[in-house]
């Protein structure tokens, strides 16, 4: 089988003579499905990106969302809203459950969030654009303050930001088991990296500054735990959000890579399951 497999895409930064070469270059390697690992536009388009891409392809299409996805509307909003897609092409995970690539490999995913556990977030200056464009986050503070205006500290956003990376651990443990118990092979399809060593940036792995916002420890200790258990199993993690190309191994039977991009030239990576 062979997959195409595309991260942080952002049409909605994309002219639309973009955006039909990219699919265009898509059905040119013909591959049976597209991965989408999120930050697919942003919440006033999502929807319609999503059918762009169905309407062109005309095959299945698996996808989380990342945090751009959010932007302009609440997390329980744009998840409703992509709950409520009829198309036979779009399938969203974790929704769509465990998912058979393969009689070898089976596809499940999330798209985690960067859950402040990785690096020291309450002293960290960096602040996302998330924390004032995503409404759960945007009303821990006064809409549109720096925090350095806030009457209130990091410490209710970090703690929500671990709530989030905990719930998407949570969704996440029952699929990766019973996936684990139906095929040797794996592949999860998330958006935020799960370890520090997969949270790569022009070559090398983030400052410990961004780590806190580009990590999701809470779903990489949950993959530790299901996976060394599980040593006859071979699993793949595909993950974007930082926009840097890398690969790392966290176990022997663990590869994470971390999928490249740049805003305005949506592109995309063939895997050839047959040839490893």
């Amino acid at each position: 089988m062979k997959i195409a497999w595309a991260t942080d895409i952002h049409l909605n930064c994309a002219d639309r003579k973009t955006a039909e070469n990219f699919c265009e270059r898509i059905l040119q390697r013909e591959p049976e499905i597209l991965l989408v690992g999120g930050d697919i536009a942003e919440a006033n388009d999502l929807v319609s990106w999503l059918q762009f891409l169905a309407d062109r392809l005309v095959l299945p299409i698996y996808f989380v969302l990342g945090n751009h996805d959010y932007y302009g509307s609440s997390i329980a909003v744009v998840r409703d809203e992509v709950r409520r897609i009829q198309s036979e092409w779009l399938h969203w995970l974790p929704r769509a459950g465990v998912v058979s690539l393969t009689p070898r490999v089976g596809l499940v995913g999330h798209g985690g969030w960067g859950d402040a556990r990785c690096g020291d977030f309450c002293n960290s200056t960096v602040m996302l654009s998330d924390y004032f464009l995503i409404e759960d986050l945007r009303v821990i503070g006064k809409p549109g303050v720096p925090f350095g205006g806030l009457d209130t500290s990091k410490a209710p956003l970090k703690s929500k930001l671990e709530e989030l990376g905990h719930d998407a651990a949570r969704s996440l443990q029952p699929l990766l088991a019973e996936a684990l118990a139906r095929f040797p092979e794996v592949i999860v399809l998330t958006h935020v990296p799960p370890f520090q060593e997969a949270c790569w940036y022009r070559g090398r792995i983030s400052d410990p500054a961004w780590l806190p916002d580009f990590t999701c420890q809470a779903i990489g200790d949950s993959l530790i735990t299901e996976i060394s258990a599980r040593p006859d199993r071979q699993v793949t993690v595909l993950c974007g959000h930082t926009h840097g190309n890398g690969e790392s191994w966290p176990l022997a039977n663990l590869q994470v890579r971390t999928g490249g991009a740049e805003y305005g030239k949506p592109d995309f990576q063939i895997i050839d399951l047959q040839n490893g």
